[in-house]
């Protein structure tokens, strides 16, 4: 876990998430569309807390968690800078394996929006999912964030300079069998889990969840920033069309594979 923390100490969260915001955006319109109007919401591995900061502000009491003080201390801070204090219940360093501050059945709805990237065991997958499951109300509502190992194994073959060790198809190939990844190069994303799609919702499913939707957060990652200018020199009205675009397919199973990011969305049973 450690490299994990020392990762998340020098990378910028809440900047990719401004970087790349059809994720955050399109997360949100799903988010919002299954969430109960009013109640109390865990962000669990919630880094610099973006998602959190939004919730606080549409009215929902949050508490936040995330394995790096740093990034804990940030989102106080951030909660604070936009007077949005009143609105957390508290900020917790904690790994999502083992939330012992947080009573049984506190949520309404709890977001995982990063820990089952890390966690490269099949145990500890389990136990996070397990933990989340407890600490959510009977019929609550989870949001789990998840990356798919197709997508990473497209991008090692576009990119196999920037994803060393995978510069080499004997190496892809042992990725592609096992999902775990571990960059060769210092301070890189590392120590990293890629799900197979097929498997996701069984997965959720055999935890206690009733499965209601899986989507593509951000399928427009494939396209270049030479794409990205092209539209937008056609204006904000046509980028617009493109990102309502993404949110209405995300729901299509087709679309799963070139996203970097999923979102599953799941009712506890």
């Amino acid at each position: 876990m450690n490299e994990i923390i020392d990762y998340y100490n020098q990378f910028d969260e809440w900047g990719r998430l401004e970087r790349e915001p059809i994720e955050f955006q399109v997360n949100w319109h799903y988010i919002k569309k299954y969430m109960p109007q009013t109640g109390y919401i865990l962000d669990n591995g919630a880094g610099p807390g973006k998602y959190s900061m939004e919730l606080a502000k549409d009215g929902y009491k949050v508490t936040l968690t995330d394995l790096t003080p740093r990034l804990v201390e940030i989102a106080r801070d951030n909660a604070k800078e936009l007077d949005l204090e009143g609105q957390f219940e508290g900020f917790y360093a904690a790994d999502a394996r083992e939330l012992n501050m947080i009573k049984d059945e506190q949520f309404d709805s709890s977001l995982m929006l990063g820990p089952m990237y890390h966690l490269q065991q099949e145990n500890d997958r389990i136990m996070a999912v397990k933990e989340l499951r407890r600490v959510t109300k009977k019929g609550g509502l989870v949001f789990v964030a998840f990356m798919p190992r197709i997508r990473h194994i497209l991008t090692s073959l576009l990119f196999p300079e920037n994803w060393r060790p995978n510069d080499n198809l004997d190496t892809i190939i042992q990725f592609s069998q096992t999902g775990c990844f571990n960059h060769a190069d210092e301070g890189r994303f590392t120590g990293a889990y890629y799900f197979n799609i097929e498997d996701i919702n069984p997965f959720m499913e055999s935890q206690g969840f009733e499965t209601l939707d899986l989507i593509g957060s951000n399928p427009g990652a494939i396209l270049s920033n030479d794409n990205w200018n092209y539209w937008g020199r056609k204006g904000e009205q046509e980028v617009k069309k493109i990102i309502n675009l993404i949110k209405e397919k995300a729901t299509d199973p087709y679309i799963l594979g070139i996203s970097s990011h999923l979102l599953y969305i799941g009712r506890k049973k």
